[in-house]
């Protein structure tokens, strides 16, 4: 792999290490005071366009990062697409799960919540994804 392509990686890393440093200045979040204080049991009022909006947009930007990450790994503008949909669509299975539990004010028990929403804000698909392509392209040697 060329030096380029290993900058890229530790660029594109490092955007999404930064998505996660300025998490409090970059979106509206009110739970995440609310997971860090696990011991206070009130449910944070919060206003649902925002709060969607914001979930979306740190989609966005961690899509594009993890993206980026597959790209320069592979070199391979098809396994990049199909890193698209695989993660696309595990966000478009697990933030409906998430928001309902917001709904329910975490109803279904705040550390099934917790994880729920770490697969919504954290760009967890990257970490199966990168070893699975990384077989493959092994498979194919």
């Amino acid at each position: 792999m060329k030096h380029w392509n290993w900058i890229g990686v530790v660029l594109c890393v490092a955007g999404l290490i930064g998505v996660r440093y300025l998490e409090n200045v970059l979106f509206y979040d009110p739970f995440l005071d609310y997971f860090a204080n696990i011991g206070n049991p009130a449910f944070p009022h919060f206003e649902w366009a925002r709060l969607i909006a914001s979930h979306l947009f740190r989609f966005l930007l961690n899509l594009i990062f993890s993206l980026g990450i597959v790209h320069f790994l592979f070199l391979n503008k098809k396994w990049t697409f199909q890193a698209m949909v695989l993660i696309t669509l595990s966000f478009i299975i697990f933030f409906p799960i998430y928001l309902y539990s917001v709904y329910t004010e975490f109803s279904f028990g705040n550390l099934f919540s917790f994880y729920i929403r770490r697969f919504v804000i954290q760009p967890l698909p990257i970490l199966l994804i990168v070893p699975l392509f990384y077989y493959r392209k092994n498979l194919i040697k």
